[in-house]
């Protein structure tokens, strides 16, 4: 047995290395494989003409950078030793001729720069915006947004002293040339300040960019906390949360600023060294200058001028590093959008269909709620043809509201498929099946703008088809009663309405173009008897239009509207078919206590 058991763990070790050796082979061929080119690689392509003409015009800056040291020169090598006053005079003017002219240039620089994060922006934020919408579907979070600030940090860095300092950085060996054309040992120094320069500058990026990642993790967590508990602000102050609340956000806010506070501190030290090398090391070429000067190897004016080139050579350096924060903010900032276009990529151009007319065929539906890994619906299969109405029962969390989001494309199934007229909802453009989709969710969200623009949905608005699905959704009369009628605006999230307004509004919206297929996920969770009523008039006039409903319900009153009825439980269908023979089913003695009436019985059909 010992030996058995012994030879048992011998394998368990050979087959536990091999797994490894095969992760970690699996792990080299990700990294060697090549990377998905993104819409952010575009952008930047379509900036790169702007920082072409960037780095031109920093070589000219940069020549003309030398004009203060050589006026220098000339001034104590040749005005004070001639006592020529026309010499200054003439040296005076052109210096400000060069000074205008590398000012307009830097101007011109910078006007470049902006309209280069600008092109930049204009060719990415759509793309951005729509990854941010799928990895919201795909994993809801309030997280995913930080994508778009993200995008404003790489499009910032353009018109920043970092990318500038960035500009002048190859142009440095114009001054270490100049400085060795003035003495050899000038050169010298000049390169040796610039190499000890450049390494403090990579020992700022191996110390610093670690803890600025962390910090920005920690940022953004703390951010996203904050947005998540305001949008209960109602709830924190009624429930005595606040307290709590603040001090989850506030172990986040202090980690944050804990990895800024080390960072700083670090970067702080190195930017004090270089500053230490550039003040120094002006301070040797003056030294050495004046030891040459004395044994008439140069002149003052040439120990003037090589002080000031040494400065100018280490400064753009010294700034880089001064922005070194700002850099490695951007650099992460890129990443992650990056990663993000890489993860969700754009799904490919579909071919424009015949708009739908309403028959919904669901075949052997399995799926998952994001992020989890237990099935929330298991084989699924109906059909319902256009003009139908589908009634959807059962007890709480049977899968209803998930069945809902899979009929309007929200969620993707993990097997089989919903079909709209035959074609999977994954083959129509979804600006075009958008169109023809009317979708109200438990969880109603309106968003700032007036009522109907909502109405609407945002896009070319049609005034007759808003008034007509007000109408048909029975609150013409409400919103007419409103101080601005259908120009009223709403404010965020719809927070100038009540609870049953913005049900009734989201209803029109979902009516908004008679779309051929309508799902309403607990439509009268919210409403009076009076919107009730309202309710059962809009599903008999769609279904009077040749429209298809899916109504997901507890309430009875409202299965009379049926044609057909889907019993869901734990995920499985366990009745389909028209309304009166599911019903009876269900009406038996193991669901129906004794002297129930029919009515009770189908109560405890749609909601037991």
């Amino acid at each position: 047995m010992r030996r058995a058991s012994a030879g048992v763990r011998h394998w368990r070790a050979v087959g536990s290395c091999v797994g490894e050796v095969m992760s970690l082979a699996q792990m080299r061929q990700r990294l060697l494989a090549p990377k998905a080119d993104t819409a952010l690689n575009a952008a930047l392509r379509a900036a790169r003409p702007g920082l072409v003409g960037a780095a031109v015009f920093s070589l000219f800056i940069n020549v003309l950078g030398l004009t203060g040291p050589l006026y220098m020169m000339q001034v104590y090598d040749r005005v004070l030793s001639s006592r020529n006053l026309a010499t200054l005079g003439v040296l005076t003017v052109l210096v400000a001729v060069l000074y205008a002219v590398a000012s307009a240039l830097e101007s011109l620089r910078t006007g470049i720069l902006v309209r280069a994060g600008l092109r930049f922006d204009e060719e990415v934020n759509a793309h951005v915006f729509n990854a941010v919408q799928r990895a919201s579907l795909r994993r809801p979070s309030s997280g995913h947004t930080q994508a778009l600030r993200d995008t404003d940090t790489v499009r910032e860095f353009f018109t920043g002293a970092g990318l500038v300092s960035l500009c002048d950085l190859p142009w440095v060996p114009i001054y270490i040339a100049f400085a060795l054309a003035l003495s050899p040992w000038y050169g010298l120094i000049a390169l040796l300040s610039c190499v000890i320069s450049g390494l403090l500058a990579f020992a700022n990026d191996r110390a610093t960019r670690p803890l600025l990642d962390q910090a920005t993790k920690a940022n953004i967590a703390a951010a996203n906390q904050a947005t998540t508990t305001f949008r209960n602000a109602e709830v924190l102050h009624a429930m005595g949360m606040v307290e709590s609340l603040r001090a989850r956000w506030a172990r986040n806010h202090a980690g944050a600023l804990g990895w800024h506070a080390v960072a700083s501190d670090r970067a702080g030290l190195l930017m004090a060294a270089t500053r230490f090398n550039r003040m120094f090391m002006q301070s040797l070429i003056l030294g050495l200058g004046a030891y040459l000067a004395i044994n008439r190897e140069i002149s003052p004016g040439m120990m003037i001028a090589g002080s000031i080139i040494v400065g100018r050579c280490i400064q753009p350096i010294e700034v880089a590093i001064g922005n070194w924060k700002t850099l490695v903010n951007m650099r992460s900032a890129f990443d992650r959008v990056q990663d993000m276009l890489r993860t969700l990529p754009a799904p490919p151009p579909r071919l424009r269909l015949p708009d739908p007319r309403g028959d919904l065929q669901v075949e052997n539906l399995i799926a998952h709620a994001p992020g989890t890994e237990f099935p929330v619906l298991r084989g699924v299969s109906f059909a319902v043809p256009a003009g139908k109405v589908l009634g959807v029962i059962g007890p709480s969390a049977a899968g209803k509201s998930s069945l809902a989001r899979l009929l309007v494309g929200v969620w993707q199934p993990s097997a089989g498929s919903v079909r709209l007229d035959g074609s999977d909802l994954r083959h129509w453009d979804p600006e075009q099946l958008g169109s023809h989709l009317g979708y109200l969710p438990q969880d109603v969200e309106l968003f700032a703008g007036s009522i109907a623009d909502n109405i609407a949905r945002f896009g070319a608005r049609d005034d007759a088809k808003v008034v007509q699905a007000a109408q048909m959704a029975g609150t013409h009369e409400m919103i007419q009663r409103l101080p601005n009628g259908y120009n009223t605006e709403i404010g965020e999230a719809g927070a100038a309405l009540s609870g049953g307004q913005r049900q009734r509004i989201a209803l029109a919206r979902a009516l908004y173009g008679l779309p051929a297929l309508i799902v309403l996920d607990e439509p009268n969770a919210s409403l009076d008897a009076a919107g009730e009523q309202a309710l059962i008039q809009a599903v008999q006039a769609l279904k009077a239009a040749g429209r298809t409903v899916v109504l997901i319900t507890h309430k009875t009153n409202t299965l009379s509207l049926c044609d057909v009825v889907l019993l869901l439980n734990e995920g499985a269908a366990h009745g389909f078919g028209p309304r009166d023979e599911v019903i009876a089913k269900l009406l038996g003695p193991r669901l129906v206590q004794p002297g129930a009436t029919p009515a009770q019985g189908a109560a405890t059909a749609a909601g037991a």
